[in-house]
């Protein structure tokens, strides 16, 4: 009896070691916490706020210093581009997010409308899929790179109503 609890106790520390090892080689290879999705999730929506309220700085501190958003590269010409978007009407609208980990920090992805809230009732002016690299620094989850892929045919509605980015 004693030999048969010393071999399930070995077989015990095998598997428990295995799953160890296991869990620590998928943190190495960009395993998130649940706290990381919810960072990531809050970093997705102050975007929108950042953007739809033309707050420059918020804007451009939520990517890295050298973070990019299409063409716009770096905190200069991030804080550039709010400034010089007319959107005081424009809502982002996103949906369907997914986060995945990556060595770097994460990928993600999210379906995107355009609401022009400043007619009655709003209109949607144009739909897109933001695909974007993140990565975790000391100040939380940035965006390091932002590419914005519109989507549907060209827009027909009067150029007021037409998004900007």
């Amino acid at each position: 009896m004693p030999k048969r609890n010393a071999l399930a106790v070995l077989l015990l520390s095998i598997v428990l070691g295995g799953v160890a090892w296991l869990h620590a080689q998928q943190n190495g290879r960009g395993a998130l916490t649940t706290q990381d999705y919810i960072d990531i999730q809050q970093l997705y929506a102050r975007y929108n706020h950042a953007i739809d309220g033309g707050d420059a700085e918020a804007y451009a501190a939520l990517f890295t210093p050298d973070g990019s958003f299409n063409n716009n590269n770096g905190h200069d010409a991030l804080v550039a581009f709010i400034k010089t978007r007319n959107g005081a009407n424009l809502r982002h609208w996103n949906t369907n997010l997914t986060i995945t980990g990556t060595p770097e920090g994460a990928s993600g992805s999210v379906y995107l409308m355009f609401l022009n809230v400043g007619v009655r009732p709003p209109v949607v002016t144009g739909a897109g899929k933001y695909e974007d690299a993140l990565v975790k620094t000391a100040q939380g989850w940035r965006f390091k790179k932002r590419v914005n892929r519109p989507e549907g045919p060209p827009a027909t509605t009067p150029a007021a109503a037409q998004p900007p980015q």
